[in-house]
């Protein structure tokens, strides 16, 4: 066989040819779409910093640029979300109801570790069919500040900080190098927005705004940071 005849293939055909599928949303099953955010809380020792992004994806595509992932269960208990935002708007809007039906029906305010154990329930019965990841944090004369972190599973377990998120990911070494037991209120903003802050910066699912809540006896403090704004730019 004459080997010097045959013709060299077109460049353009051994070329790679990109499916136009990202790292992220190449193992998604058929109409399952990536949803990403960062939300984190930490307890400080009168209360609790909760903090997140506001940028919903719908895959690709920013289905909403300045969403508010952090919700309010309670006089002093808010919920971060992450996952699906349909899913985790009905599991807020339960707690919220149960949560104020407890405090008619029993006359005393409930305690965070109340809120998370109805949430985690909620997750763990209706695992197969929710994308919910949550974090329950805020203050309660029992166990003042405390955070609880509810991933995907429906575990519920209380932390000394917690983070979750597509965006989590990049800055868990950020957070176990600066965190410190008893931080007072202002070092814990701090560092939840400088946090953020970066994971928005590495996570392309993560973006537009930092909004933040501080959780007190006295009340609750909202406070956002404009995209221009933020402590870390990419």
């Amino acid at each position: 066989m004459n080997y010097m005849n045959q013709q060299p293939q077109p460049y353009a055909q051994q070329a790679y040819q990109h499916d136009g599928k990202s790292a992220e949303t190449r193992n998604l099953k058929p109409g399952e779409l990536s949803t990403g955010t960062t939300i984190m809380a930490i307890p400080f020792k009168n209360g609790v910093v909760l903090g997140a992004d506001s940028r919903v994806s719908t895959g690709t595509y920013v289905a909403n640029r300045v969403s508010d992932k952090v919700a309010q269960l309670h006089d002093h208990i808010w919920c971060c979300r992450s996952g699906s935002a349909a899913d985790t708007q009905a599991l807020t809007d339960y707690v919220r109801h149960y949560l104020s039906q407890l405090a008619i029906e029993t006359g005393r305010v409930p305690t965070v570790k109340t809120a998370a154990h109805l949430m985690r329930r909620l997750c763990y019965e209706n695992k197969d069919k929710l994308m919910a990841g949550v974090i329950i944090g805020g203050w309660d004369p029992v166990e003042k500040g405390s955070v609880y972190n509810i991933p995907l599973g429906g575990t519920c377990i209380k932390m000394p900080f917690a983070l979750g998120g597509s965006g989590s990911t990049y800055i868990y070494g950020l957070v176990d190098s600066l965190y410190k037991e008893g931080m007072g209120e202002e070092e814990t903003k701090l560092l939840v927005k400088k946090a953020i802050s970066h994971a928005m910066a590495r996570d392309g699912s993560s973006g537009g705004i930092i909004r933040t809540v501080v959780v007190t006896e006295a009340g609750n403090e909202r406070e956002y940071i404009p995209g221009n704004e933020l402590p870390f730019g990419p």
